[in-house]
């Protein structure tokens, strides 16, 4: 019967962990409600089914695979825009979001909706991106286009390839 060992030092076996928990699962929570405010006014409600956060160190991100949405708030009180998708990922270092499958993002102010498959919201540029077809809907016209992009309040954007089409819209979408 023979019988073999080895050993590392702390430090070796440490590194080695290290390298594997840099992407470990931190906290799957369900149902959540998230709320942001500054100076005590309300600025965010996000709401998710699920919501897995993982601890990366070099690039931590929270995944909400059964969807979300955020209403945003201005004035403490007024509802200013609202983003649902089906899915979503939010990279908080790069603070960069994208959203996923039947995307809409409303303007309660202007009343505008904007549908599309794929969304990134890169919140550093203060910018929006949609890189698949895109359908907007204001009070008066419905506009299609194969992409866009916006600035984040969405008062500034380019479409591509548009396509315009006047048609009736219903009010009642909106409320």
């Amino acid at each position: 019967m023979m019988l073999f060992s080895c050993e590392n030092s702390i430090k070796e076996v440490n590194k080695f962990a290290g390298d594997i928990y840099d992407t470990s699962m931190g906290i799957k929570a369900y149902n959540i409600e998230y709320v942001r405010t500054d100076s005590g006014k309300l600025q965010m409600i996000l709401r998710a089914p699920v919501m897995i956060k993982y601890e990366d160190k070099k690039n931590p991100y929270a995944e909400f695979p059964g969807g979300f949405e955020i209403y945003m708030y201005e004035n403490d009180s007024v509802k200013k825009a609202y983003v649902r998708a089906n899915y979503g990922i939010n990279y908080s270092k790069r603070k960069y979001l994208e959203a996923r499958n039947d995307v809409v993002v409303k303007n309660f102010f202007t009343k505008e909706q904007l549908n599309t498959e794929n969304l990134i919201w890169d919140q550093k540029k203060k910018k929006i991106f949609a890189r698949t077809f895109v359908k907007i809907t204001t009070p008066d016209k419905i506009i299609f286009g194969d992409s866009m992009h916006a600035n984040e309040d969405f008062s500034k954007r380019t479409i591509f390839n548009i396509r315009r089409s006047e048609i009736d819209v219903n009010e009642q979408e909106y409320k």
